[in-house]
């Protein structure tokens, strides 16, 4: 990877409608896990890559996080009317991130092992990819009950379906984002056009991960970081 490390866009506008009474008040990314919010543990992993830029979007309560986030070298873009979608909201923000590729990051989850980003950088590589996911094995997985959503095969391509599941971080080239004539839509429909092209691949994560888009999944993942983290 040159030295140019890619902006970052850190995807906090949803709704977190799972997460019950803890977002009455506060959105999702506000949730503590281990005595720190998800958005702050998501920026404790984007630090170190010292990137130009992070964007952060809003929607539901956004007051809440832009406060949060005041002192923090992070640019704030709220969604309105209608939210966007990881699809729609990266498209929306690409004149505030400056940047292609971008790298996007999924708050939402805890990471129990080294950086996925650093992992990222090291592995990209333009000339034969498009987007470069990191992906989790399913047995170290912890607080999800779905099965995968990948194939990763032996030349590192994705294919739909298997049983890795997308880390929630990744490496993207965003030119196909302008090709969909919907505002709101899910970066899916993207990497379904890269995996046809043959031009879509994962990085296989080796420590630990837990998805916290459930009650639940607080008091799974501050376990996984007692026995699991390095």
């Amino acid at each position: 990877m040159p030295n140019d490390t890619p902006a970052v866009m850190i995807f906090a506008a949803g709704f977190g409608t799972r997460m019950k009474h803890l977002t009455k008040v506060q959105p999702k990314p506000m949730i503590p896990v281990a005595g720190k919010s998800m958005i702050d543990h998501a920026l404790d992993m984007v630090d170190p890559i010292a990137p130009p830029r992070t964007v952060v979007n809003l929607h539901y309560r956004p007051e809440v996080l832009e406060a949060h986030l005041a002192d923090r070298q992070v640019i704030t873009v709220r969604e309105e009317p209608d939210i966007l979608e990881t699809g729609g909201g990266l498209r929306n923000a690409l004149p505030l991130l400056e940047c292609d590729p971008v790298i996007t990051v999924n708050p939402d989850a805890i990471w129990a092992g080294p950086n996925p980003l650093h992992m990222l950088l090291d592995a990209w590589n333009p000339e034969d990819t498009d987007a470069l996911l990191m992906c989790v094995p399913s047995a170290r997985v912890h607080g999800r009950s779905s099965g995968g959503d990948f194939d990763l095969d032996d030349e590192g391509l994705l294919h739909r379906g298997g049983d890795m599941v997308y880390g929630g971080v990744q490496i993207m080239k965003t030119a196909l984002l302008r090709e969909v004539p919907d505002a709101a839509f899910s970066l899916n429909v993207v990497w379904s056009k890269m995996a046809a092209d043959g031009r879509l691949r994962g990085l296989h994560y080796p420590g630990h991960w837990c998805d916290v888009g459930h009650p639940e999944g607080i008091d799974i993942a501050e376990d996984m970081l007692r026995h699991h983290d390095v």
